[in-house]
Parts: C-alpha cells; structure tokens; sequence
C-alpha cells in the first residue's frame, strides 16, 4: 500500500527507540562496559561482537562510534549487512574504496566498517577482508557482528577482540517495554506483555516488533492478541498437554498435540514450545530433566526432517512413560453405559 500524499509511514518502534548512547544499552552490562571503556580511551581496536540476535551488537557499535567520532560520524562509518553483500567483490569494490577515502577526523580517530552478519560470509571474502585489514590498519577498524564467531576465519579472528553477548534477561526485556509503550501511549495488559516476553526469548527486536505489530493489528496487548499476530502455540494449552503427561494421561496430552497440530503448527513449533513452557513448569526435579531430555531428542530428529504427527505423539508416549516409571498411575476413565 502506497502512503497517500503528505502521509507518512509510522516509523518501525525498533529504529524509533533505538539507544544512541551506550548508557541507554539495554543488558550485557560488562560488555558494554568495555566498550565505553574503549570510547574514553579513544583507541578502538577491531572487534568480532558475537551472540543471539536481538541483543544489541550493532547498536552498541553504533553508538561507540558515535561517541567516538561525534560530528564526522556519517562520513567516517560504512554500514553494510553482510548476509546481502557477502561476496569477495564486495570487499574488494565497496568496502577497499571506503578504507582508501580520505576522511578529516580528530587525530587519533580511525574510520570504522561495520559488517552485520559477517559469519554469512563466504571464506574467499574474509580471507581478502583480512588483508584489507592489514593493508589499512592505520587508518580503519572493523566491527564485525555476528551470531556465530566460529564462522569468522582464524586469521581474521586473531586480529580482533571478541566481545560475546547472551541473551537478555525477561526483566530487562520487561522494563523498555514499559518505556516504549508508555511513551507510544499503547494500552495492554500485564498477560499482554507477559506473552510479549515469552514469544521475544531474550530478544528485544522480537519483543519491540511483536508489541508494534499486535498494537496495528488489534490495539491493544493482550494474551490472545499477542499470539494470534506471532502465531505461536498458546503455552496454556502446551501446559495441559505436560500437566497430563505428568499423570500418564496420554490420551489427554495426546488429544492437545492433536489440536495444535490441526490448527496448523508444525514440529518445531510444538516442540519448541512445549521445551520452553517445561523449563519453567513446576514439576519434579527428575521428571523435569526427564522431560527435557526426551524433548530434546525429539527436536533433534525433527530438525533432521522428521516433522510429523506420529513423531510428536510418539513423544508424548515417551512423557507419559517418563512418569509411569516414577509410579505414577494414569486416571481411571469412565466407562459410558452402552
């Protein structure tokens, strides 16, 4: 849909509120802390900034080198999405033209690339990005943000310090919802941004875009809303499914699965969700690990392709079987007079 003349697009809330400064990072605070550390010493190094998605890599970057650079800030900084222009012509053309321009900067100061993604790299583009880095290693630092520091060629990662983010907790999640939705002015319900939590998994991208999307479409946050935009399995009812799998009921746990799976979720979002909800269920110590292990087992081999119906129900036998082992009998059912 094309904005009407004079109209213009909302502005995604990710960007809107995205921390410009260091101190307003939200989480891993010993990281960023040596980031600013960094900013007051004026002497940054090239960097491999790795973690889950969503934790605040490239913004924390953005924001050194906006400390670091103040006014000459757009010129002196290359922004490029690797998984896109992850190619050897890439280094080679745009980012070898970037570290050859001459930028004026405070002495002291170097250029700065920021590379997203950069473990989608092909291994010929990093082996000539590492002898871009020599070649200019006076004048330009690189930050390279990545999931999977693995990924990232040995030689390139002995030339920078590694920084590694985890994922955040649900409290600091929880307190720049708060801050969002109040200074957007959204109404929502504490189970609203309870089900935000849950679907974001530590990170905040998904929890800023999952509250702006179910605002557009609905209103207002709550439960229901927030899992019909994210299309997830309700953990209420994966809750019934490992509250019968606890007493052996295998019909009833059977007949959720059933649902769910009629409602149109595959495998992995059963599954996934059926780990998360375990996690935090109050059941025994043992029967939990029980239950995880046997869910992890059976995430494994649907991830190898096997995604059906009979795969998640031969994983709610196993549960039930888990607890029939403890001595747990299944209820009595009740026999319908003929």
């Amino acid at each position: 849909m094309i904005a009407e003349k004079g109209e213009a697009f909302e502005q995604p809330w990710l960007e809107k509120y995205r921390p410009r400064v260091m101190e307003d990072v939200v989480g891993n605070e010993d990281t960023v802390g040596r980031l600013q550390v960094l900013a007051q010493q004026g002497n940054m190094p090239n960097l491999i900034l790795s973690g889950p998605p969503g934790t605040g890599k490239t913004t924390s970057v953005l924001a050194l080198a906006r400390t670091m650079l103040g006014d000459a800030f757009k010129e002196a900084v290359l922004e490029l999405n690797a998984s896109d222009d992850r190619g050897i012509e890439v280094v080679r053309g745009r980012i070898k033209a970037f570290a050859q321009k001459k930028v004026t900067l405070p002495p002291g100061k170097h250029k700065i690339i920021i590379l997203d993604e950069a473990d989608s790299m092909t291994e010929g583009a990093q082996q000539a990005m590492r002898r871009t880095m020599e070649l200019f290693s006076a004048t330009t630092r690189f930050a390279l943000a990545c999931n999977l520091s693995e990924k990232i060629i040995e030689p390139i990662q002995s030339r920078c310090a590694v920084l590694r983010y985890s994922k955040l907790t649900d409290a600091q999640v929880l307190k720049r919802l708060h801050e969002v939705l109040a200074a957007e002015q959204a109404p929502f319900n504490e189970q609203g941004l309870e089900a935000l939590i849950f679907t974001a998994e530590g990170d905040m991208r998904q929890a800023l875009n999952n509250a702006q999307a179910t605002m557009a479409g609905f209103g207002f946050i709550s439960t229901e809303n927030v899992f019909k935009v994210c299309d997830q399995p309700h953990p209420l009812l994966v809750r019934q499914c490992l509250q019968a799998a606890a007493l052996a009921d295998y019909e009833e746990a059977n007949s959720v699965v059933e649902e769910l799976w009629n409602r149109g979720f595959c495998g992995l979002d059963i599954v996934g969700t059926l780990f998360r909800v375990a996690k935090n269920e109050p059941l025994n110590e043992e029967l939990k690990l029980e239950f995880i292990k046997e869910i992890g087992f059976c995430h494994m081999r649907v991830l190898d392709g096997l995604d059906t119906l009979l795969q998640i129900s031969g994983l709610v036998a196993k549960l039930c079987c888990c607890a029939a082992m403890r001595g747990i009998k299944p209820p009595a059912k009740k026999r319908v007079a003929a």
